[in-house]
C-alpha cells in the first residue's frame, strides 16, 4: 500500500505519474517479471491499493487479460467516478522498451484499455529506472 504521504499528494500530470511509480517501486530493480496495478481518482489521489501480479510471461498471455479487467472493474466499482488504471510492467534488464514490452502494451490496450470507462497508462520499471510506455490521454488531467 502507498504511504499516507503519497495517498494525500495528488498526481496531476503524466510526469507526476512517472515520478509516483518511481516512488512506489523504489528501487525499480526486479529479478522477475511482474505487472503492478494502481488506481488514481479524478481528483488525482491514489486509491490505497497497489496490486502486483507476479511471474508474468515474457510475451503477453491474453488469457490473463480478463482477470486484469475484472480486477479493475471490481476496484473501480467501489469509486463514485471513473478511475485511471495505472499499470507498471516490471522486469529485469535494461531500462528501454523492447519488443516484448511493446507487445504487452498492445495486448493491454486491446484487451483492457479499450474496455475501460476511464483512462489507463503503462510504465516500464527496469534497470533502476521508470519510464512511460503508454501515457494517459491529456483529458485525464483536466
Amino acid at each position: 500500500m502507498p504511504s499516507p504521504e503519497l495517498l494525500q499528494t495528488p498526481v496531476l500530470s503524466a510526469v507526476e505519474l512517472t515520478a509516483r511509480w518511481a516512488d512506489l517501486l523504489e528501487p525499480p530493480v526486479f529479478g522477475k517479471r511482474e505487472l503492478w496495478l494502481a488506481w488514481v481518482g479524478d481528483d488525482g489521489l491514489m486509491l490505497p491499493l497497489v496490486t502486483p501480479i507476479d511471474d508474468i510471461p515474457l510475451r503477453p498471455d491474453r488469457d490473463m487479460m480478463p482477470g486484469v479487467l475484472g480486477l479493475h472493474e471490481a476496484v473501480a466499482g467501489l469509486h463514485p467516478t471513473p478511475v485511471h488504471l495505472a499499470m507498471a510492467l516490471c522486469r529485469p534488464g535494461r531500462p528501454a522498451v523492447i519488443p516484448d514490452d511493446a507487445s504487452w502494451a498492445e495486448a493491454l490496450r486491446e484487451e483492457v484499455g479499450d474496455h475501460l470507462d476511464g483512462p489507463w497508462s503503462l510504465h516500464l520499471a527496469a534497470g533502476g529506472s521508470v519510464l512511460p510506455v503508454v501515457n494517459p490521454p491529456l483529458w485525464a488531467w483536466l
